[in-house]
């Protein structure tokens, strides 16, 4: 009797254990570690491809404007080209992550950049070119904004080494297309739309890690935050101070880092550098980014205040201009060096983008919002150099005016390194509770809800859509008026 109620026993808590699912919790982390592999393989490969469509050009602009008949002031709009694209397109990929997903709309980017890149250097023409290069830059822009959301929802423990991870391949690929492009083109045949065009490989490699997403449109929910969290409707991000300094320190040193990728080389060749020589002076500003686009995010994370940082980096920049000004040629390599030091502003405001906001839908707002009026507020910036060189014959001015804008950008800067967040800046401002707002809001850890966040967008987009409107207006006069 014993003994059968034994077996039974035994018989029951085997199939108990049978009808248990074990098989996730066997399964589920190695689908997990999978899973993760491939999002750290996406964004590596995203990064390599968000600058070398640019920097490229900056290599060849001189053939390029020969072949194509550019005159000084149409290569300043061409060099215009890419923040204004970063602002129009950029502030479109938070919704359209939320209705996709992130990972199906970066791996959109990546086709648009291939296209874009295969397409630009052969269709014959200034105003082909420009619309070439405005689908490369397209999917540029939505990759830029979501790349921060991604780390921030996958690695919400790890922002500020994903972020430097991201931030040294992105370096790393700006670099190797400036350092490469016109060795590469003279290997090639000399021609530079070939050139050009065999940017297209990397963008093409770097679809297929995102493919997985494409459909899963949860795919990107790994993190801790839940699906509701994320959904959560906008915060009123225009009422944070701190949204908007960020936004103008991104803008600021997005125009100096787009005068340097578009202009520096030739700054040199004019001084006197040959052109292969420029090419690797530029290709050390770049490289610089690969080594403190890693320390810095993680320096910047241990930090309550990122404001030091702000300044060294501005200090950098003020004395690189003043030696591409006082004596380009006999300290070249000391001012290239110098203005790759000031550059890594860049992957600093990355690191500020997922620090100043709690959730994930916080950072994508955030990400949106100073990115897309960061760019638009860069656009004037690389035009102006084009048509300053043109009408004064030299680089002084130009230079000057380089030197002039790193002032707000370290005043800006300074604001937006407080330790603080754009959640609790937006309750204090609309409720007129304020401080018992912002207690509120720290403790359940979610936006501040916007009663109707379309009229935000709706502005913005009204915005951007009328400096697209005046720019293609722009690029149309140009061209006609271009021999």
């Amino acid at each position: 009797m014993m003994g059968r109620m034994a077996r039974e026993e035994n018989r029951t808590a085997t199939s108990t254990r049978i009808r248990t699912p074990q098989a996730p919790i066997t399964t589920e982390p190695a689908t997990r570690a999978w899973t993760v592999r491939f999002v750290v393989l996406g964004i590596v490969l995203t990064a390599l491809n968000l600058r070398p469509a640019i920097t490229s050009l900056g290599a060849l602009l001189e053939e390029v404007r020969d072949g194509l008949g550019m005159s000084g002031s149409m290569a300043g709009l061409l060099t215009s080209v890419p923040p204004l694209c970063f602002a129009v397109f950029g502030v479109m990929a938070p919704r359209l992550a939320r209705r996709f997903g992130p990972g199906a709309v970066v791996c959109a980017g990546m086709v648009a950049i291939t296209a874009g890149l295969l397409l630009r250097p052969y269709v014959g023409s200034t105003g082909g070119f420009l619309a070439a290069s405005a689908l490369a830059l397209m999917g540029i822009a939505v990759s830029n904004v979501l790349m921060p959301v991604i780390v921030k929802r996958w690695f919400p423990d790890r922002v500020g080494s994903m972020t430097g991870l991201y931030s040294m391949a992105l370096a790393l690929g700006t670099a190797s297309a400036a350092a490469v492009t016109v060795p590469m083109t003279e290997a090639l045949g000399g021609s530079w739309q070939t050139g050009l065009a065999v940017w297209a490989v990397l963008p093409a490699a770097a679809v297929l890690p995102w493919i997985p997403f494409v459909r899963d449109r949860k795919a990107t929910s790994g993190a801790p935050e839940n699906h509701a969290r994320v959904a959560a409707p906008q915060l009123r991000i225009t009422r944070s101070r701190t949204a908007w300094a960020l936004a103008v320190y991104f803008g600021l040193q997005a125009t100096g880092a787009y005068i340097t990728m578009g202009w520096m080389a030739q700054i040199f060749r004019d001084a006197g550098v040959p052109a292969g020589t420029a090419g690797l002076l530029l290709a050390l500003t770049m490289v610089m980014g690969v080594p403190l686009a890693f320390v810095i995010p993680r320096l910047a994370t241990r930090l309550p205040h990122q404001g030091p940082i702000v300044l060294a980096l501005g200090a950098c920049g003020l004395v690189g201009y003043a030696g591409l000004y006082l004596a380009p040629v006999p300290g070249a390599w000391v001012w290239a060096l110098l203005l790759g030091v000031s550059n890594c502003s860049f992957p600093l405001a990355l690191t500020m983008v997922g620090m100043r906001a709690r959730s994930s839908s916080g950072v994508a707002q955030l990400s949106g919002f100073a990115q897309s009026t960061g760019y638009l507020i860069s656009i004037p910036g690389p035009l102006l150099v084009g048509v300053l060189y043109q009408h004064s014959g030299g680089w002084g001015l130009p230079i000057a005016l380089m030197a002039g804008l790193m002032i707000p950008q370290m005043a800006v800067g300074v604001l937006a390194g407080r330790n603080r967040t754009v959640e609790d800046e937006a309750a204090r401002r609309a409720s007129p509770g304020g401080t018992a707002a912002a207690r509120r809001c720290e403790t359940c850890r979610m936006p501040v809800l916007d009663p109707n966040p379309r009229n935000g967008q709706k502005k913005l987009l009204l915005v951007f859509g009328t400096f697209f409107a005046i720019f293609v207006i722009i690029a149309v006069v140009a061209t006609i008026a271009s021999p």
